[in-house]
């Protein structure tokens, strides 16, 4: 695990319940704990607020100090100003930008999400979309996004931009209803991160590295809402023929 880079970790106060120290101190004692070397840090207020840019402000002061956590700032292409601050960030060398089309009522093939990821391309950024941030059963009722659609994500990667794509909290189901919808090379441009794909008794970590290959996949946590032990234990358990097997590293793009 040494080395790990966790693309999925978020810091702040969730507007649903409660989440356990979701402050930077905490995440990097998660983080020495598991054995992770860096983590990329969205806000998770920004998903929530209609400009994140202040949001974004603080992610950024509150992480400055910390070198092994990365601010991923949000951006919303239905929001004036969005094209000067995908410049600002990537003046700011950040590692990625997230964006919610599901939160900001985008639906697939909404020319905007189109131009934000021909933006990140040009920037050289990948763009972080999340599937979900609990299921669906557990869900306060005054949350009322949906999770991220397939058709979302496949619009994108085929709409020629050559915008990297991450995909986080994504289970086999869609992750394989995207994949196997996309040719090769528009694949070559979608990684999925682990923190809600599944190990033992389903074996659907084990299925994705053999059919779509552990170079698509990511490491992730989706922490403070998800316990950060379970990718790592995930891994743990692969059957021995894929003991082997490596994690994309985006580090190396």
């Amino acid at each position: 695990m040494s080395g790990t880079v966790d693309v999925n970790a978020f810091v702040g106060a969730y507007p649903f319940r409660e989440l356990p120290h979701p402050e930077p101190d905490a995440l990097v004692r998660v983080m020495e704990r598991e054995g992770i070397a860096q983590a990329w840090v969205g806000s998770l207020p920004a998903v929530w607020h209609r400009d994140p840019s202040a949001a974004n402000g603080d992610l950024l002061r509150r992480l400055e100090s910390y070198a092994q956590l990365r601010a991923v700032p949000t951006v919303r292409p239905d929001w004036p100003g969005w094209r000067d601050a995908v410049r600002a960030l990537a003046d700011r060398d950040v590692p990625a930008i997230r964006t919610y089309p599901a939160h900001n009522g985008l639906q697939a093939g909404d020319p905007r999400l189109t131009e934000l990821a021909a933006a990140c391309a040009d920037e050289g950024i990948p763009l972080i979309f999340t599937v979900r941030f609990e299921d669906l059963r557990q869900r306060h009722a005054l949350d009322v996004a949906g999770d991220l659609s397939a058709a979302t994500v496949r619009e994108l990667a085929r709409a020629g931009t050559g915008a990297r794509l991450i995909v986080t909290a994504a289970g086999r189901d869609l992750i394989e209803e995207v994949h196997w919808g996309l040719t090769p090379n528009e694949q070559s441009l979608v990684w999925w991160d682990i923190s809600w794909i599944w190990g033992p008794p389903e074996d659907q970590l084990a299925h994705l590295c053999r059919t779509i290959g552990a170079e698509r996949l990511l490491y992730g946590t989706a922490w403070p809402l998800r316990l950060a032990q379970t990718p790592r234990a995930n891994i743990a358990l692969l059957p021995d023929e894929l003991q082997r097997v490596r994690l994309a590293d985006p580090r190396q793009w």
